[in-house]
């Protein structure tokens, strides 16, 4: 089914989207949006949401199995704890992607914001997995506690800048991040280290890079080419010398 978003309230965009979905739609598309928030928020049912325009801020928060189509820029928080489903977006998106995001996919063609990923955390077989194409801004990484996340730096739009900002990696002590080409070391945090990938990277790494050109219509062995490298937390505990220490 498709909704006319132009000049809707954004509450009263996500309840006609609500209402579709308990009526048991599986497809709906949403046309002319323009920085409503909250789309795609909480639903637990495998619907495909496919949106026209530009959605506002906190885009598939909490969604635990929907899938989100974005077919322009993305701002925002998308994904803010987000535990299921996944979020494709034909273009750039904003600051604080993936916020404690505990499940599912997060797909960007273009450029980041700050602090993607951050607090990103995984529990048994439920692992996020957030790839972006372009460059990412600084605190990338930040306090990541489990996942993966994944920097191509190949499809920006500002050919020139650094695949990456400062601060990668600040107080991350769990997952795993793959940046294509390597990094630029003087910005990474002291709370990592980079490492060459093993045979079981490899496999993984190929498996998150074809689902991910799938969605784009991207030829994986081009994206492939390049070597890519890990960056791993040096200590699951970066901050334990700031506490103290109770006697035995």
């Amino acid at each position: 089914m498709q909704i006319d978003a132009k000049g809707v309230y954004y509450k009263d965009l996500n309840a006609q989207i609500r209402a579709a979905v308990a009526g048991g739609a599986e497809a709906i598309e949403l046309n002319n949006v323009n920085g409503q928030y909250f789309i795609g928020d909480g639903i637990n049912r495998p619907v495909t949401i496919t949106i026209n325009g530009v959605p506002g801020n906190d885009l598939g928060a909490f969604m635990n199995g929907a899938t989100i189509i974005v077919r322009d820029n993305g701002q925002d928080n998308i994904g803010n704890t987000m535990n299921a489903g996944k979020v494709v977006v034909h273009g750039h998106a904003g600051d604080v992607l993936g916020y404690g995001m505990r499940g599912g996919k997060m797909h960007i063609l273009k450029d980041v914001g700050y602090r993607v990923g951050i607090h990103m955390k995984s529990y048994q077989d439920n692992m996020p997995v957030l790839v972006v194409g372009g460059n990412a801004g600084d605190f990338f990484g930040e306090y990541m506690a489990g996942g993966v996340l994944v920097l191509l730096g190949m499809y920006s739009d500002a050919e020139g800048n650094a695949k990456h900002g400062f601060s990668f990696g600040t107080g991350m002590h769990g997952g795993t991040i793959y940046v294509r080409g390597g990094v630029d070391e003087s910005r990474l945090s002291q709370e990592v280290g980079v490492f060459e990938l093993t045979v079981a990277d490899e496999l993984a790494l190929r498996t998150h890079l074809q689902n991910y050109c799938a969605d784009f219509g991207l030829d994986v062995e081009e994206v492939l080419k390049e070597k890519f490298v890990k960056v791993l937390p040096k200590s699951k505990r970066p901050y334990s010398n700031m506490y103290c220490q109770m006697p035995r």
